[in-house]
């Protein structure tokens, strides 16, 4: 079968795409939820966040292919037609292709003066990308500390910062440590000891267009997977295939900004060294100073 009519093909079956990507809807009350056994189920956390942590630094070459039937179904949902994908080497390597597409301050434009102008198409993007993330959290057992901090009974504080395990023995709900356990530690390994420093490199001083992150999104997307896997969750068959993009997205490229016409995405590095960061409770990580380089020879961060 050609890639066209691969791509149109995925297009056509999405549910039978969601199950060859090991995600699929959950049926009835979920054996896990209340088995009770909180450590077990957080260490298998653990265990799926240093999965997700692989993806997130990750060198291979990019799946191509599949990020670009992903995508082409994520441009679908909005009602825009599949757009010419570009790839590049580096996030350096697409400041070129990047003219003309909103900054976040556009985006808020948007929201303080609806109707004044049309929307582009990154406001839909997000729109879309925070529905689903809602509906993901709606969807999760015994609450979401994601959609609501999680305090005390009768407490305006929340619940204190201690290790895993003290925490859980402190009387801690699960959620709450599974969240602090699996998307803060992404957040602080990924997000902020990756995405943030690379971001300020790429163009200090200047309003970047809009982007999503790939591999790099991996803090929300491991965290709402592990719910899934360890049986906290169970997603509805819509929001659930269009969760199966962004997985599939994380696990192929890296970042990528998207137009009308034209979506551009990167390579993932070429190389990315880490190191632990001393003190942590969840083996979170950092980047050595120059640890990270691209395949066109772009090496931010080099002190």
């Amino acid at each position: 079968m050609s890639a066209p009519a691969r791509l149109d093909a995925a297009l056509r079956f999405p549910a039978s795409r969601t199950i060859a990507a090991g995600l699929r809807p959950e049926t009835g009350d979920s054996p896990r939820a209340g088995a009770g056994n909180s450590l077990r189920l957080w260490r298998e956390a653990v265990d799926i966040r240093q999965e997700w942590l692989g993806h997130a630094l990750c060198t291979d070459p990019a799946d191509r292919l599949t990020a670009e039937r992903a995508l082409a179904r994520i441009y679908a949902r909005i009602g825009r037609p599949v757009p010419r994908f570009r790839w590049v080497d580096s996030p350096h390597a697409a400041l070129p292709y990047l003219d003309g597409l909103p900054t976040i301050d556009d985006l808020y434009q948007v929201i303080r003066r609806p109707g004044s102008v049309s929307p582009p198409l990154a406001s839909d993007l997000a729109m879309a990308a925070s529905g689903l993330r809602g509906a993901l959290s709606a969807s999760v057992d015994r609450g979401d500390p994601e959609l609501a901090p999680a305090r005390p009974p009768k407490s305006k504080n929340p619940w204190p910062m201690l290790p895993p395990r003290d925490a859980l023995a402190a009387g801690t709900p699960l959620n709450v440590v599974l969240h602090r356990s699996v998307h803060g530690a992404l957040q602080r390994s990924i997000a902020t000891g990756f995405r943030q420093p690379i971001h300020a490199a790429l163009a200090p001083g200047r309003r970047l267009p809009v982007c999503w992150y790939g591999q790099h999104d991996v803090p929300w997307i491991g965290y709402y997977d592990m719910l899934r896997r360890v049986g906290l969750a169970r997603y509805q068959p819509g929001p659930l295939d269009q969760f199966a993009d962004w997985v599939d997205l994380a696990r192929s490229c890296g970042w990528w900004w998207p137009g009308e016409r034209v979506c551009v995405l990167t390579e993932r590095p070429e190389t990315l060294r880490t190191e632990p960061i001393p003190g942590a409770w969840h083996d979170e990580v950092r980047l050595r100073p120059g640890g990270v380089a691209y395949r066109d020879g772009w090496h931010p961060l080099l002190h």
